[in-house]
């Protein structure tokens, strides 16, 4: 479990400022469900989405999208993950591959995160934000997610990772702008998840 309690150069959680959130947002409740609850919420509703916000830049470093209070799913993941480690409550990442136009291609990974909770285990959580058909809430053990699968090249990888895809890290990292990383999201073909530790769970 000390992997998904990691500081890192991404999930930066020792930094100043995510420490002061951590702490504010942890004030006030007392169990770790009650915490992550909070720290998703959080997460959800103050940090806006690139897309839906057409918002710059495009962050990636948790400390960032908490300065920027923006971020692409994956970033919202970074900064979630960093809030619930600082709060000693582990947490890694998960991922689906997605139609972006739920017709077929092109596809694009989806980025979220799973924490776990003393009396339910492993629970996925989506903090991609809400808005009209998205309603993804903190409800375990019952999973409410952004986003389901269901044509034959989407996926939904059930592998809990300790830290980010460096796919979608490098992918982050090398756009500024939110309408550059709209076309260039990170994606990975089936037949190819194995290299990424990803397992296939149509």
């Amino acid at each position: 479990m000390k992997d998904y309690l990691k500081n890192t150069e991404i999930i930066d959680y020792q930094h100043p400022e995510i420490i002061k959130y951590a702490k504010q947002i942890e004030s006030g409740h007392q169990t770790p469900i009650a915490i992550a609850k909070a720290c998703f919420e959080w997460v959800r509703d103050e940090i806006y989405h690139s897309v839906d916000y057409q918002m710059n830049p495009v962050t990636c470093r948790a400390s960032d999208v908490l300065k920027y209070r923006t971020g692409y799913c994956f970033s919202k993941s970074h900064l979630l993950a960093a809030l619930l480690r600082s709060n000693r409550i582990p947490a890694g990442f998960c991922y689906q591959r997605l139609s972006l136009d739920d017709k077929g291609a092109p596809y694009s990974l989806h980025g979220f995160n799973a924490v776990y909770l003393p009396e339910t285990g492993w629970y996925r959580v989506d903090a991609r934000g809400n808005k009209e058909g998205i309603n993804p809430q903190f409800t375990p053990p019952q999973e409410q997610l952004a986003y389901t699968t269901n044509l034959p090249e989407e996926a939904d990888f059930q592998t809990i990772l300790p830290e980010p895809l460096q796919i979608v890290v490098e992918a982050l990292q090398a756009r500024e702008t939110w309408d550059s990383m709209l076309c260039n999201l990170p994606d990975i073909a089936l037949e190819s998840a194995n290299n990424y530790g990803l397992m296939i769970d149509k």
